[in-house]
C-alpha cells in the first residue's frame, strides 16, 4: 500500500481554486433551495388546506429520524417546460432512505408542481427509481398524489418503449424479482395511473384525500353520462370496503405513513452480496482540500493522486500497473471502509519510460489496455468499482491510430460494459467523447453517477466544438453566396459558445438525468459508502464474462 499526497498549503492558485468552487457550490445550493420549495408557497398552501403534508415532510417522516437521505435527480427538468411555467424536479421526489434500518427508494409526487402531473422527464425520473430498486433488490415505497399525464405532452410519454406503460411492467418484473412494494394513496391517482398503487404487494389509502380510478367524475360523465363525484366513485370507502381495490383505509398522512414503517420493520432478512468491508479510516488529509484542488481555469492540470488522497481511507492506495499507463490510475483501496476498484484519470501531464510526455486527461493505448485488465481483475475479485472521471477522450492523430488505439478504446469499453460488479461513477472535471464511454458514463449503467459542480458533459470541448460548428456554419453560408464579415463570424462564434457553453453546464446534465446528483466533493466519500452499501443488497452477481477482447 502507498500512502498518497501531500499537504494542500495555501497558495494563490490554492486560493483561486477554492473561490472558484465556493462560488459555484453557492449557486447550485441557491438554486436547489428553490426547486425544494416545488410548486411554491401558494400552492403549498393550498395542498395543506387540503389536510395533505407537503412530499418533502411525507418522505422526512417515512424515513428514519435523522437519517440521510440520498436524493436522485433533484434539479430533473431543471429550465425545461419553460412554456408551461416549469416542472421543479419534474413534480416527483425520487431518492434512498433508510426505513427502520432498511435500505429503501422512495418515490413521491409532489402535488404542489402541476398537481403532481407527470412530464415526459417524469416518467424518466420514476423508470430511473425502479431501475434502483431493481438493481440493488431494495423495497420500493410509492407515495402516490398525480393528476395523472400532463396532456399536452402525452405524445411523448404515453406509447413508447421507455414511456408510462414501462412503470406498470417494471410493477410486475419486480413483483416476480421478489421486490417489496407499498404504495400510498394519499392524493389522485387516475386513469393509466392507477395500476401504479394496485400492482404493489399492498395499497393503503388515505380517508378523503387519496381517489383512485380509471376516469374521473368528469370524464366519467361524459362517456356514459353517469353523475356521481370523486369520493363516491373511488375513495378510500369505495376502495376499502366496496371493491376490495386498496388494503387498507387510513384516517390521515401521519397514520398512512406509520402504517409503511410498519410494515416495512418486519420484512424478512435476505442474503447480502458480501462485498469486503473493515472499519472505516478517515482519509490522511481533510476533504476540504478538495475545493482548493481543482483548477478555477480547467484547462490546468493538477495531480489526481492528491484527490484520491482525500478520499480513499487512510489515503491508502494500493496501485496496480503504477509505471504503465500512467494517464489512468488503477488500484485497490477502501472507502469507508468497502473494498474498492479505483480507476482515475490523471491530469497531470506525465513521462512515460521512453521519456515521451503524455498530456492528462486523455486515453492513451497503454493506459486502456491497463483499465481493462484491471477492470476484468476486479470482476474476478467480487471487487466494485469506482470510476474518477476527468477526461477529454482518446489520443488522436496518426501514431496514435498507427498503434490501434481504436482497438485498445474498445477493449476497455468491453471491459466496463459486461462488468458484473457494481459500478459507480464520479465526474469531477471533463466527461467528453468516447472517455465518457470508456470511464463508465451513463450508458454503462453505473449504480449511481454523480457530479462535481466543476463537471462538463460534451462530445468535446467548447473551444474545439465551437470552432468546428463555425466552420460548418461558414461553409454553408458561403455556398448561399453570402459574403461573411470578419465581425459577422465573430458574432457568429460567440453565439455558438453561448449556446454550446450553456450545455456544458452539470445543470443541463442533472435536468436530463444524465447524473443522478451534482454534490460538493466533501460528501464523495459518503455517497460512494452509500451506494455501495445498497449495492450489497442484491446477492446475484453473474458470471463475468468479457466477451470477445482483441489483443
Amino acid at each position: 500500500m502507498a500512502v498518497l499526497g501531500k499537504p494542500l498549503g495555501e497558495t494563490e492558485t490554492v486560493k483561486r481554486n477554492r473561490e472558484g468552487m465556493t462560488g459555484l457550490l453557492k449557486r447550485f445550493q441557491a438554486e436547489a433551495e428553490v426547486v425544494r420549495e416545488g410548486g411554491g408557497k401558494e400552492a403549498m398552501e393550498k395542498h395543506r388546506k387540503k389536510g395533505k403534508l407537503p412530499a418533502r415532510e411525507r418522505i422526512q417522516k417515512l424515513i428514519d429520524h435523522g437519517s440521510p437521505f440520498l436524493e436522485i435527480g433533484l434539479f430533473t427538468a431543471y429550465g425545461m417546460y419553460k412554456e408551461y411555467g416549469g416542472a421543479p424536479s419534474s413534480g416527483t421526489i425520487v431518492g434512498i432512505g433508510r426505513i427502520h434500518g432498511r435500505e429503501s427508494v422512495i418515490v413521491a409526487n409532489d402535488a404542489s408542481v402541476k398537481a403532481g402531473a407527470w412530464f415526459p422527464i417524469t416518467c424518466k425520473k420514476n423508470l430511473r427509481a425502479q431501475e434502483i430498486s431493481m438493481e440493488n433488490r431494495l423495497p420500493i415505497v410509492y407515495l402516490v398524489d398525480s393528476a395523472g399525464v400532463f396532456l399536452p405532452l402525452q405524445s411523448e410519454i404515453f406509447p413508447d418503449k421507455e414511456h408510462f406503460g414501462r412503470i406498470f411492467r417494471n410493477n410486475a418484473v419486480m413483483s416476480s424479482l421478489g421486490i417489496t412494494q407499498i404504495a400510498a394513496i394519499m392524493g389522485p391517482c387516475v386513469a393509466g395511473g392507477a395500476y401504479l398503487p394496485i400492482m404493489s404487494d399492498e395499497a393503503m389509502i388515505v380517508d378523503k384525500t387519496g381517489s383512485v380510478f380509471l376516469a374521473g367524475s368528469h370524464l366519467v360523465k361524459a362517456a356514459i353520462g353517469e353523475e356521481i363525484d370523486n369520493e363516491q366513485l373511488g375513495g378510500a370507502e369505495v376502495h376499502c370496503e366496496i371493491s376490495g381495490v386498496t388494503d387498507h383505509r387510513m384516517k390521515d398522512d401521519d397514520e398512512c405513513l406509520a402504517k409503511i414503517r410498519s410494515i416495512m420493520s418486519k420484512l424478512g432478512r435476505k442474503p447480502l452480496a458480501g462485498f469486503d468491508r473493515v472499519e472505516p479510516k478517515p482519509p490522511k488529509y481533510p476533504a476540504a482540500d478538495l475545493h482548493g484542488l481543482i483548477p478555477a481555469d480547467r484547462s490546468k492540470p493538477y495531480d489526481t493522486y492528491d484527490v484520491l488522497a482525500r478520499i480513499l481511507d487512510g489515503s491508502d492506495l494500493d496501485e496496480y500497473k503504477e509505471g504503465y499507463g500512467k494517464t489512468i490510475i488503477t488500484g485497490y483501496a477502501r472507502i469507508d471502509g468497502w473494498a474498492v476498484g479505483i480507476v482515475a484519470n490523471q491530469r497531470s501531464v506525465v513521462r512515460t519510460k521512453s521519456g515521451e510526455m503524455q498530456v492528462g486527461g486523455v486515453i492513451y493505448s497503454d493506459s486502456a489496455d491497463k483499465a481493462a485488465r484491471f477492470i476484468m481483475n476486479c470482476n474476478q475479485k467480487r471487487i466494485p468499482l469506482v470510476f474518477f472521471q476527468d477526461v477529454t477522450g482518446f489520443m488522436v492523430g496518426s501514431r496514435a491510430e498507427h498503434g490501434g488505439i481504436i482497438k485498445d478504446g474498445a477493449k476497455m469499453v468491453n471491459a466496463v460494459a459486461n462488468s458484473v460488479v457494481p459500478k459507480f461513477t464520479v465526474i469531477t472535471g471533463n466527461s467528453y467523447g468516447a472517455g465518457n464511454y470508456a470511464m463508465c458514463g451513463k450508458a454503462y449503467d453505473p449504480r449511481l453517477i454523480v457530479a462535481w459542480p466543476t463537471a462538463q458533459i460534451a462530445v468535446m470541448g467548447g473551444k474545439q466544438a465551437s470552432e468546428t460548428l463555425l466552420s460548418i456554419k461558414l461553409q454553408q453560408m458561403e455556398r448561399g453566396g453570402e459574403v461573411i464579415s470578419k465581425d459577422k463570424q465573430k458574432a457568429l462564434l460567440k453565439e455558438i459558445q453561448d449556446r454550446y457553453e450553456s450545455e456544458l453546464d452539470p445543470l443541463f446534465a442533472a435536468a436530463r438525468l444524465w447524473v443522478d446528483a451534482i454534490i460538493d466533493p466533501v460528501e464523495t466519500r459518503d455517497v460512494i459508502s452509500r451506494g455501495i452499501e445498497m449495492a450489497n443488497h442484491n446477492p446475484d452477481i453473474p458470471p463475468f464474462n468479457p466477451g470477445v477482447i482483441q489483443t
